[in-house]
This record gives structure tokens, sequence and C-alpha cells, in this order.
């Protein structure tokens, strides 16, 4: 690693994105809840749970279809979306390297489901839309990857490739837009078709969308009570996975985005770029996060695998002769220490990442310097889901269904590993001390009995 130290860091500022303020410490809105940071500190979690058992088991609801998208919390609800067809829909799990589309591409129906919190009961299960996918999916991915997010006043949702639908709370359609078909793959075989995953933000009443695919590529804000687009930004890059991440610094609004030809920050009132960065891992999934003034970026597959830092007051190309070389803008860089799927979290002053092979690496966010290199468990099932935390241990699902429960404090220990009984690939969500994974037919609340 090569690094720069840079006087006094400015600390990030933290300004919500609700109505202008963090929404309250129960709610999780979107991908990974606020701002992506997979943090909440509103109650205690378990730290070992048994399904057979019912041990730190609150409830288990069956739910129907084949969806990767994450839950999300508001209020006394729990929303999530699912894909259903008829037939076998096939899954392939575990570490392998074919780059092949899934088989069903017959009829789908996304549904939107509310489940009440405290039970788990269905409460409400509606068609949101029908239809045949314009594209085909990834064996490992689903016709439905993307998160939805919510303002506790609509509910906002990616449905793959049939583009950005608005709900209201009790599931009625209020808007769509069609983005295009919204083609991700491979770029090198761009038959190779993978499906759409990248999630929907909302900020002060408006949804931003990145849609990095294969062609006609872009970055859009639209109005949430009507749909109207306020501005597009067209990109130039090859297809991405990852969610948009809004930040406040120096009295300015920006959207951070991932990928590979062009990382950067736009700003949010007008779709100007602001900075860009290039190179790093040519397949960019995990959605950029920030803390210490710092926003941070991850990317795999290819030459390289870069973990980099960026001050958030940068501006310009940070593009740099060597992808490992530092600047006043790019405090520390980590050539080969990144990871390919899943997101990582920032808890104090720590920095950790896990990859696909569940190697997990602590980083000093502030300085950069790796404090531990470990892997968890024996290796071989994959790590597809991005970590969360209370803000004392982090939360680690396998591909296979063990979480993995690791100490939040700098110091590597394992607390425990508990299993799920199936396999899953979808990011959990956390509110007032529930803890909530999405299985392959599933919903499950581990939390302590009041």
């Amino acid at each position: 690693m090569k690094r720069v130290f840079a006087g006094v860091l400015v600390a990030a500022c933290s300004l919500g994105a609700w109505a202008g303020a963090e929404p309250a410490a129960k709610e999780w809105g979107q991908f990974r809840g606020y701002r992506a940071r997979g943090l909440s500190e509103s109650g205690v979690v378990p730290t070992s749970w048994n399904l057979e058992k019912r041990i730190n088991v609150l409830w288990e609801t069956v739910i129907p279809g084949l969806s990767h998208a994450a839950p999300i919390v508001w209020g006394d609800r729990i929303y999530l979306l699912t894909a259903v067809t008829e037939g076998k829909q096939e899954l392939k799990t575990g570490l392998y390297g074919k780059i092949g589309s899934a088989k069903d591409v017959g009829q789908q129906q996304w549904r939107l489901l509310a489940l009440e919190k405290a039970t788990g009961k269905v409460l409400f299960n509606k068609l949101a839309h029908e239809g045949v996918p314009r594209v085909k999916r990834h064996t490992k991915a689903t016709h439905c990857n993307s998160t939805p997010a919510t303002d506790g006043r609509h509910v906002v949702a990616i449905l793959a490739s049939e583009g950005l639908f608005c709900f209201d709370l009790e599931g009625n359609l209020k808007w769509k837009k069609d983005l295009g078909p919204m083609d991700s793959g491979y770029f090198k075989v761009k038959s190779a078709q993978w499906g759409f995953a990248s999630s929907p933000v909302i900020h002060q009443d408006k949804v931003v969308v990145q849609c990095d695919v294969q062609e006609n590529s872009f970055l859009a804000v639209y109005n949430l009570v009507d749909g109207e687009e306020i501005w597009r930004t067209p990109r130039q890059d090859v297809p991405t996975w990852s969610t948009p991440t809004i930040v406040e610094h120096g009295g300015e609004t920006h959207i951070l985005v991932n990928g590979w030809h062009h990382t950067g920050a736009y700003d949010f009132a007008t779709g100007k770029e602001v900075w860009k960065l290039g190179g790093g891992g040519d397949i960019p999934v995990p959605t950029p996060i920030t803390a210490h003034g710092n926003a941070y970026f991850t990317s795999a597959h290819g030459k390289v695998r870069p973990m980099r830092a960026v001050r958030l007051a940068a501006t310009g190309d940070l593009t740099r002769p060597a992808i490992d070389d530092t600047s006043e803008d790019l405090p520390w860089v980590h050539r080969s220490r990144g990871a390919y799927l899943g997101t990582p979290i920032v808890v104090g002053n720590y920095l950790y990442s896990c990859d696909g092979n569940g190697v997990l690496t602590c980083f000093d966010a502030v300085s950069g310097e790796i404090r531990y290199r470990e892997r968890l468990g024996a290796g071989g099932g994959g790590f597809t889901a991005s970590p969360v935390s209370d803000g004392k241990h982090l939360f680690f699902p396998g591909e296979t269904g063990k979480v993995f429960v690791v100490r939040a404090n700098g110091k590597f220990a394992v607390v425990d590993a508990n299993e799920l009984g199936e396999s899953c690939l979808a990011t959990p969500a956390l509110s007032e001390g529930m803890l909530l994974f999405r299985t392959r037919r599933k919903l499950v609340a581990i939390g302590s009995a009041k």
C-alpha cells in the first residue's frame, strides 16, 4: 500500500436523506440502511441463535418466488420484493466462474409484500408487474435483485429490466418509468446477461438511479411524487451492479458511484461531474460508503482489486499513472485487498471488508493500515451478501446460510457461527435489535424475546 497524510482530517457531514434529517434509529429504509452504512445501534442483537430449538428466533415467514432484494424497515412494517414464476427457479450458489445465464425466461410476476415487523405476518402480497423479462439473469442472480427504498410515504423499486416503479405504503402503483432494457452482463461477452442489481436511493423527495448497462449508461434523478425526470447524465462505463450513495460535504450534496472507467461524484442538484477516478476491478459491485472525511470504494475482477479512500473534498480527475499511487485526494490505496461483491462497513475507526472467499480484512479507516486479514470458516462456500453491524459485532452471512459473528473492535475474534438452514445471498437488515435475514425461501427475524 502507498499512502499520504494530509493535515487535519475533516469529518464527514451526516445530514439525513429524509426531509433533511437522519431517520429514526429503527428505520432501515434502503439497501444497507441510512447511507448504505450497514450500521444500526438501536438495540442489542443476539450473537447466537438456533432455528430448530427456537433460541433467539422471533419468527420465520415463508416468502414465495426468488429474489436477492434485501428487506427494508419503516415503522412497524417490513417491505420485500420478489419474482414469482411457474416451474423451477434455478439458483446455483458457491464459487464458480461460469458466465452463462439462467433458463427461466418465461412470464414473471414481480410482487411487493408488506410484513408486520413484530410477528412476520404478511399484511399484503400485491402484484407490482407481470411480464416476460427483457434481460436474462445469471444462475446465481435473480430477476429481482434490487432492494426497494422508502421514505415512510412511498416505496420505490427497480424491477429488473422492467423499470422504476413507485407505490404508496399499501402497495398501490403511483407511477412507473421505463429506463430502457437495463442489459447488464459481462462486457467482454455481451450475450452473457446477468441481471440488473443497482438499487434506488431516496433523498429530499427525489429518487436517484444508477443505470450502468451495456449501452447508453446513465445516472438520473426523478421527482418522487410524479416520476418526472429532473436530470440525466450519460456515463461511459461497463455494466456495474452497485448502488449510489448520497453524501453532504462543505455545503454541497453529492452522489457517489462506483465504476471501472468512471468511479466518481456528481452534483445532486444538477448532475454535473465533481470528480472522477479510473481503474480498478472491471466488474464493480460494492456500494461506496463514507466516514472520517473519506469515501471508500472497492471493486475486483480482472488485473487488480483495489480498496481506495477518496477525500470528500476532491475535485477533478483523480486518476493516477499507477493504480496504487496516492495523492492529496487519494490518501491511501491497497492494490489487491478489495472485495468483489460485498460492500465494506465502517464501525468506529475501522473499515471491514470480506471478499468472496471469506477473507476478512480490517483496515484503519483513517490511515489505511491493515490491522488483520483472516479467513471466516473453512472457505469454499462463497460470500455475496454485505455485512451489517449493531456497533459491537459484525454479521457476515455466507452463501450456505452460515452467519459469522465477529467483534467490531479492530481485533479478530469470531464470537459464534450460526446456521440459517438454507442459502442466503441477500444483505440483512437491522432495526431495534432485530436482525432480518432473507434466505432462499424465508424471511427470518433474529432477536431477544422481550
